[in-house]
């Protein structure tokens, strides 16, 4: 399967702008992972926007 960077790009919400994995959401999803975060994709914009990637911030943003 190839990824297909240009159209996902196209629907990519992050916000942030140095990053080399914008529209590589297997790469994204994977980096974020590895951290014990989720991507910016899955927050509301007001949420994404504080970088705060956390599985707490997206339980407290979709809890309400």
């Amino acid at each position: 399967m190839e990824c297909n960077v240009k159209s996902n790009i196209e629907t990519c919400t992050c916000t942030y702008e140095p990053c080399h994995r914008k529209g590589k959401c297997c790469e994204c999803i994977a980096f974020h992972r590895a951290s014990g975060e989720l991507p910016g994709c899955l927050f509301p914009p007001s949420a994404e926007r504080t970088y705060d990637r956390s599985i707490r911030r997206f339980i407290a943003c979709h809890s309400r």
